[in-house]
């Protein structure tokens, strides 16, 4: 609940943005400049739309695989849906090694999963069936479709800061400043959609939780993705930068959490087992200030508060 009351003050915070946004330009430009700024985003916003599942897949190879060619992989696909009360969503797999899954689409009934090569090479099915549970929770929670809507603000916020900053209209003698201002707003939303899109993560692995999933196995599922990017060629980890927010876990940051993770898994095994995961349930995970600020523009929570957030859940 405590989660859901965050998204829901986020989209609260970032409504009473837009409408200041929507009230300056309206009182300093005119309202046909005001009909062109909507007019841009609504008309991004319909294209991200339209086209984005079709740049997911170009971006990543995606192919599309029938239930023949993997049995398994739509076997657990088909249960988790049945459990979470959504269309089976469509079934795809990516031949790059870089270990991960992700969900896109627009909307539950356009849902579709994939995993690469790599994440069916490195999980086992229960730790593999938990992360399909992580994503087919996206889809379910719409949220794919929520962070799209508020990456929207900051966009508007951009390009009124552009046309501000830029105008030859001096008679007002406030366009410069009211230019400034939009530019601190799309510093300040960019950072809030970020956090939203924290927020699904912790929300997702929940909801992989809700679908019957132990904790531990989407937490050794983690740990195992983590490892897997560390060992991942910087060629195949520049691929794939413009997906990784749609990813279980952020490749990007692979390095730095399997410090952190090492200290979880005592008995180094390669796994986090539920003895382990309880083990970080009492321990206090502390972030530094700068784990703390990099934190701020990341897509994902960090790793180490992450799998502790999973240690709570086990407990419940």
């Amino acid at each position: 609940m405590w989660l859901q009351l965050r998204l829901y003050m986020l989209l609260g915070v970032m409504f009473a943005i837009v409408f200041g946004i929507v009230s300056l330009i309206a009182r300093s430009a005119g309202i046909s400049n005001l009909y062109f700024y909507l007019a841009f985003a609504l008309g991004m916003t319909v294209l991200q739309y339209m086209i984005g599942p079709k740049v997911i897949e170009w971006t990543m190879g995606i192919k599309y695989v029938s239930d023949k060619q993997e049995p398994k992989l739509h076997r657990m696909v088909e249960e988790l849906a049945k459990k979470a009360g959504i269309p089976k969503p469509r079934v795809a797999i990516s031949e790059w090694h870089v270990p991960n899954a992700f969900a896109f689409g627009r909307s539950i009934k356009d849902g579709r999963v994939c995993v690469t090569r790599g994440i069916l090479n490195v999980l086992d099915e229960k730790e593999l069936k938990a992360v399909l549970g992580h994503e087919l929770s996206h889809i379910k929670n719409r949220d794919v479709t929520v962070i799209t809507l508020l990456s929207v603000v900051p966009m508007l916020c951009w390009y009124a800061a552009q046309s501000f900053i830029w105008s030859r209209d001096r008679e007002r003698g406030n366009a410069v400043f009211i230019g400034i201002a939009a530019l601190v707003l799309y510093f300040i939303t960019n950072l809030l959609v970020l956090y939203g899109s924290r927020i699904r993560e912790y929300y997702a692995d929940k909801g992989s939780v809700k679908l019957g999933n132990d904790p531990h196995e989407l937490a050794s599922a983690l740990y195992k993705l983590v490892y897997g990017s560390a060992k991942a060629s910087k060629e195949e980890l520049k691929h794939v930068e413009g997906c990784r927010a749609f990813f279980a876990n952020d490749p990007a940051h692979a390095e730095a959490d399997i410090k952190e993770l090492k200290s979880i898994d005592s008995d180094m095994s390669g796994k986090i087992d539920r003895h382990e995961l309880a083990a970080l349930r009492g321990r206090n995970v502390k972030l530094g200030s700068g784990e703390k600020l990099m934190e701020l523009f990341t897509t994902h929570p960090n790793m180490l508060k992450r799998i502790k957030h999973l240690s709570h859940l086990q407990a419940e």
